[in-house]
C-alpha cells in the first residue's frame, strides 16, 4: 500500500512542534516519545503500520482547536482517531503527522427525552450512547459490531451502520447535528436538535467525510423509545445463493425486519468454536429479528418463515424467550473475534442489490478458488452490506498481496452489480486506489473541490479517500 514520502522538514521540527502542543494541552495529553506513539501506528486494519510524529488526547472542543491552530500555523497534517476501530486504514499516520484522539471527549452534554435526542462529545462509545438512555426506555439505534468500543467521532466520520440499520437506518439517519472545528481553528455549529436545518445538507455532507473537512468534537443524535418487543429466528440452509434468495424474497415481499444477518459454514464453524451458540452445522445461517407488539411480531414473522419455508431450510429456530434470542445473536456478535482467532483476515465492505446476492456469493467463491484464498462471509444481507473475510498468513510473502488483489476482484463486482464499494467502513486506504473503478475523473475533481473549501492546505487525512495519483498536485501545492 503506497502512502506519501513524509515530509523531512516537518520531522526535523518534531521538538518545536511537540513544545508549541505542550504549551496548549496539559503535558500528559502530548505523546511524543518512541515507545509510546507505537500505539498509534495503526487502526484496526493492522496490515499497515507507522508510527506518527506524536499524538494528542485533548478533553475540550476548545483544546482541539488550539492543536489545530498550532498544526495549521506549522503545516502539520493532522490525522483525526476516534477508538481505532477503523478497518479501511483510517486513521492510518504518516510519520509527519499529528494524531489526533477523541478517546478522552466522553461526556453527555445534554439528554432530550421530550425531543428525542442525546448530545454527547465525540469520544463517547457508540454502546455508551444507549447506556446513557436505556433507564428510561430509550436507545440509540446505529449498532457496528465494534459498538463496545467504536467512538461516535469513528461513527460520524465513516457513517458506520449495524445490524439493525435496515430498520433504523445508517448513522446518518440518526444524526441530528455536530460542534466541529475547521483545520485553522474556527469552530462552527452544524444542525442541531431538530429534525432539518434550512439551506444546504452541509451535516450530510460531514457524515462520511472521513475526518477531511474537520474534526467534529461533539454530536446531537436520535434517540428512540425502545420497542415492545423483539425476536429473532435462525435460518439454516445447505447453500450460499440460496440463502441469498431468501433475503431477497423476504426484501421482495415487503416485510420490514428489524435485521437480516448472513453467516456462511467458515463462520459458522468458527464462531461455534468460538462462543458455542448453539448453530447448526450448514452452510449458511440467517438471523431475522422483527420487533413490535406480540401479534405485529406473530404476523412478521409468519410471513417471513413461510418465505424461508419455499427455500428449503435445513432449519428454522424461533426463539421462545430472552435467552434464546441472545444465544441467536451470540455468534453472529462473536463473529470477527472468532475467525480472528483461527487466522489473519481483512475485511471488506462492498454493498450491493440484495437481488445479486446469489450471484455475488457464487462469484466470491469462484475468486476464492481462483487464487487459493478463504473466504468467510458474515454481512448485513438486508440491506446488501457485505463483509468478506479473506483469509490469508500475514507471515508469509506474498500472501498480504494476494489478499490485496483478490479484495479489490470483489469490490470490482459489487461496482459492476450495481453496488458501490462501502456502506459502512469507509474507504480509507484500503479502498482509496479503487474510488477510479467507482467515479469518473470528473467525479472526483468535484469530491476534491469540496475538500479545497474546508481545508485548503490539504492537512486533514490527506493521505486517504482520493487515489494519491488524484489528489497530488493539491497536497503538494499546498506545502
Amino acid at each position: 500500500m503506497d502512502m506519501p514520502i513524509p515530509d523531512a522538514k516537518i520531522i526535523a521540527k518534531k521538538a518545536s512542534v511537540v513544545e508549541r502542543l505542550q504549551a496548549v494541552l496539559p503535558l500528559n495529553a502530548v505523546i511524543h516519545e518512541d515507545r509510546q506513539v507505537k500505539a498509534y501506528e495503526c487502526d484496526a486494519l493492522v496490515a499497515y503500520k507507522c508510527p506518527p510524529l506524536c499524538a494528542v488526547l485533548p478533553t475540550s472542543t476548545a483544546e482541539v482547536a488550539a492543536v489545530l491552530r498550532v498544526c495549521h500555523e506549522m503545516g502539520v497534517p493532522v490525522v483525526p482517531r476516534g477508538s481505532g476501530t477503523s478497518l479501511a486504514g483510517g486513521a492510518l499516520p504518516t510519520a509527519d503527522c499529528v494524531i489526533l484522539g477523541v478517546a478522552r471527549l466522553n461526556g453527555v452534554i445534554e439528554t432530550n427525552y421530550d425531543d428525542r435526542f442525546i448530545r454527547v462529545q465525540s469520544g463517547r462509545t457508540n454502546l455508551s450512547v444507549t447506556g446513557a438512555v436505556e433507564a428510561n426506555g430509550f436507545f440509540y439505534a446505529p449498532d457496528p459490531s465494534s459498538q463496545l468500543a467504536c467512538a461516535i467521532a469513528g461513527n460520524i466520520a465513516m457513517n458506520s451502520g449495524g445490524a439493525h440499520c435496515l430498520k433504523y437506518g445508517v448513522t446518518t439517519n440518526n444524526l441530528l447535528g455536530v460542534t466541529m472545528v475547521m483545520m485553522d481553528g474556527t469552530i462552527t455549529e452544524i444542525g442541531g436538535a431538530h429534525m432539518g436545518a434550512a439551506g444546504l445538507d452541509l451535516l450530510g455532507l460531514i457524515c462520511g467525510s472521513e475526518g477531511q473537512l474537520g474534526v467534529v468534537t461533539e454530536a446531537t443524535l436520535r434517540i428512540l423509545p425502545k420497542p415492545e418487543g423483539a425476536r429473532p429466528v435462525l435460518m439454516g440452509f445447505d447453500d450460499n445463493e440460496v440463502a441469498g434468495a431468501c433475503v431477497a424474497d423476504i426484501i421482495k415481499a415487503g416485510v420490514l425486519p428489524v435485521a437480516i444477518e448472513f453467516m456462511d459454514r467458515p463462520c459458522i464453524e468458527a464462531t461455534e468454536k468460538f462462543a458455542n451458540a448453539g448453530y447448526p452445522m450448514c452452510e449458511a445461517l440467517l438471523i431475522v429479528e422483527v420487533e413490535g407488539s406480540e401479534a405485529e411480531i406473530d404476523e412478521q414473522l409468519g410471513m417471513i418463515l413461510k418465505i424461508a419455508r419455499k427455500h428449503k431450510p435445513v432449519e428454522l429456530r424461533e426463539a421462545k424467550d430472552a435467552d434464546e434470542a441472545a444465544r441467536i445473536w451470540l455468534g453472529r456478535k462473536s463473529a470477527f473475534g472468532a475467525m480472528g482467532q483461527i487466522n489473519d483476515y481483512m475485511c471488506l465492505d462492498g454493498t450491493i442489490p440484495v437481488s445479486s446476492l446469489p450471484l455475488v456469493l457464487r462469484r466470491i467463491g469462484e475468486l476464492s478458488k481462483q487464487y487459493g484464498l478463504g473466504v468467510g462471509n458474515v454481512f448485513h444481507a438486508g440491506d446488501g452490506n457485505m463483509h468478506p473475510l479473506i483469509l490469508y498468513d500475514a507471515n508469509k510473502p506474498g500472501d498480504l498481496e494476494l489478499c490485496e488483489a483478490m479484495g479489490a476482484d470483489i469490490l470490482k463486482l459489487c461496482v459492476e452489480v450495481g453496488g458501490c464499494l462501502t456502506g459502512e467502513h469507509g474507504v480509507g486506504i484500503e479502498k482509496r486506489d479503487l474510488m477510479n473503478v467507482q467515479f469518473a475523473p470528473s467525479d472526483l475533481e468535484a469530491q476534491m473541490a469540496v475538500k479545497d473549501v474546508f481545508d485548503p492546505a490539504w492537512l486533514l487525512n490527506p493521505a486517504k479517500v482520493f487515489p494519491l495519483g488524484a489528489s497530488e498536485t493539491r497536497r503538494i501545492a499546498a506545502k
